[in-house]
This record gives structure tokens, sequence and C-alpha cells, in this order.
């Protein structure tokens, strides 16, 4: 099924459906969204254990190392 076949059909749908889809479509993404964070913590945890972490409150530092 591509794109636009499941377009085609969401425009079928109820709108009680189109409703309950929403709140599937929000859930998932939060889902996802959280799983990211975890994930970049995890890496940054690793990161810091291996020594690779930077830590600085001096602005020019902390601009010169994004530009790494």
């Amino acid at each position: 099924m591509t794109f636009s076949d499941l377009v085609e059909t969401v425009k079928d749908l109820s709108i009680e459906e189109k409703e309950q889809l929403q709140m599937l479509l929000k859930q998932y993404l939060r889902e996802e969204r959280r799983e990211e964070i975890y994930d970049n913590f995890e890496l940054a945890r690793a990161e810091e254990q291996r020594g690779e972490l930077k830590y600085s409150a001096d602005i020019t530092e902390l601009k010169r190392s994004i530009e790494e």
C-alpha cells in the first residue's frame, strides 16, 4: 500500500474512526520521541563513561565545541 492509498483510505473513514486514528498517531509519536530521547541519553552516558564528554560554563568554549 502506498502513502497515497493510505491517505485515500483514511479519507473514507468515519469521523469517529479518524479521531481514534489521530489519537493513536499522537500516542505512537510520543512513544517514538521518548525512545529517541532515551537512546540519546544512553549514548551520552556511554560517552561520559569513556571520558568523551566535555563540560564548560564558558560560552566561547561551548560555541567552539559545537563547531567541531
